[in-house]
C-alpha cells in the first residue's frame, strides 16, 4: 500500500515495503507492484 506524507511543504507518496519516496501516486503504486522490499540496487 501506498501512503502519503508531507516534506518540504509537498506531498510524496511512500512505498510501505522499502520507505522509497515518490512525488507521483502512479509511480509509487507501480514501483510497489515490483517491490521486494529490499533497499533498491543503486544505492549499491
Amino acid at each position: 500500500m501506498v501512503t502519503t506524507t508531507q516534506k518540504e511543504e509537498a506531498t510524496w507518496y511512500e512505498c510501505e515495503k522499502c520507505g522509497l519516496l515518490f512525488d507521483a501516486q502512479d509511480d509509487a503504486r507501480q514501483h510497489e507492484k515490483t517491490c521486494d522490499a529490499e533497499d533498491p540496487s543503486y544505492l549499491q
